[in-house]
């Protein structure tokens, strides 16, 4: 490692590398941090993607790609099944190997990685962050930067030591729990998704194939519902129910925030991207892709203002995000807040409704206007998210 780098990114999530990519295609120095020991691990993801987010990015290789997803089934508490229309393909992938091709990427176009780097502070000089401060191989060092990015996840640290506010309301962070397991009967091109308080008070459950006989089973719950019944144990009553004869290989639990993005996401020279920015879907929980476009952004915006020397040019990248993806999250997030209230009764007339639909507009755009038919104020922005 040198002392100083026009650019440090904190964490080599797909958020993170994508940012430390584009940053160093645009000509700047670029140092990226990863705390763990192995980029990709641990993973705590659903692994679930689409065709059209992946391919702005890196060309699909069936290495990283466990199962490949053409359709969706979505299963109403009465046990309804409605299988959307879907006009392209999406992937499950293999995490550990996709965010290493993510972060060769970033090595390719000469970004340096260090991994087992622990960032336990920020550089500051008169109130103004000049770099961080890690313990790498037992030792404290010093690395300067003229912008700092963090992908450090969830409530990041390292803007909360910038002064930026990256906490995230209890009433918008799902509690989530998810199982990868084997030795199980599923289809291996569809994914799954169930409602209702038996299985996933307010959130869902996913069942998304890994290969044969293999899928990550997992789910999401309001914090609120999750005091009165942890996310593991719903899942564990699911997977004894549905697949009692199934191979546990992996758990991970944690939270997501599915919140709109955070208010700020530049402070002078610091960035937010990923789920420090809070770049989640908020109906879904999704974030690779939206974190990897954060990070494109935040990447090539941060070159830009290292070549005109002028760090005011970072606040580009918050006009930027809302052009591109911010505005859509900040519908999404309405829309998170009206189905949220939904009872069982009204997921299976949603269900029923939503059958008798044709085929061509059983889409998950006409779902949510059968939806939300009562709530003329969201049916137009349910129209902008899916056709535009």
């Amino acid at each position: 490692m040198k002392d100083f780098y026009d650019i440090i990114v904190v964490g080599a999530g797909p958020a993170g590398s994508t940012a430390a990519r584009f940053a160093a295609a645009g000509g700047a120095s670029v140092l990226m941090l990863e705390k763990d020991r192995d980029v990709g691990y641990p993973v705590r993801c659903g692994e679930a993607v689409s065709h059209e987010g992946v391919v702005q990015f890196i060309e699909p290789d069936p290495k990283w790609i466990a199962a490949t997803v053409t359709r969706f089934r979505l299963v109403a508490p009465n046990g309804k099944e409605v299988v959307p229309r879907l006009d392209g393909i999406g992937y499950v992938l293999e995490r550990r190997i996709f965010d290493y091709e993510i972060a060769k990427q970033a090595a390719h176009e000469g970004a340096e990685i260090i991994t087992k780097a622990y960032v336990y502070d920020l550089l500051k000089s008169e109130g103004k962050v000049e770099g961080v401060k890690v313990l790498y191989k037992d030792e404290k060092i010093d690395i300067h930067a003229r912008v700092v990015v963090a992908a450090d996840g969830v409530e990041s640290r390292v803007g909360k030591w910038a002064g930026i506010d990256t906490t995230c309301h209890i009433r918008d962070m799902e509690s989530c729990a998810q199982m990868t397991i084997s030795g199980i009967d599923v289809e291996d091109d569809v994914l799954e998704f169930y409602f209702g308080d038996e299985v996933s008070p307010g959130g869902y459950l996913w069942v998304f194939p890994k290969g044969k006989h293999t899928a990550n089973v997992g789910l999401g719950v309001s914090v609120e519902c999750a005091k009165k019944k942890a996310a593991i144990r719903y899942l564990e009553e699911f997977i004894a129910k549905r697949f009692p004869r199934a191979a546990v290989l992996t758990h991970i639990a944690g939270g997501v925030p599915c919140a709109k993005t955070c208010d700020t996401i530049v402070k002078n020279n610091v960035m937010l991207v990923g789920d420090a920015a809070h770049q989640v879907n908020p109906v879904s929980g999704g974030g690779i892709i939206s974190g990897m476009i954060g990070g494109r952004i935040a990447g090539e915006v941060a070159a830009e203002a290292i070549r005109r020397n002028d760090d005011s040019f970072l606040l580009e990248y918050e006009r930027r995000w809302h052009k591109r993806l911010g505005w859509r999250h900040e519908v999404f997030y309405r829309i998170k807040e009206a189905i949220s209230e939904f009872s069982d009764e009204t997921l299976n007339v949603i269900a029923e409704s939503a059958l008798k639909l044709p085929e061509q507009k059983r889409t998950l755009g006409g779902i949510f206007r059968t939806a939300l038919w009562n709530r003329p104020s969201l049916l137009l922005d349910v129209a902008r998210v899916f056709v535009s």
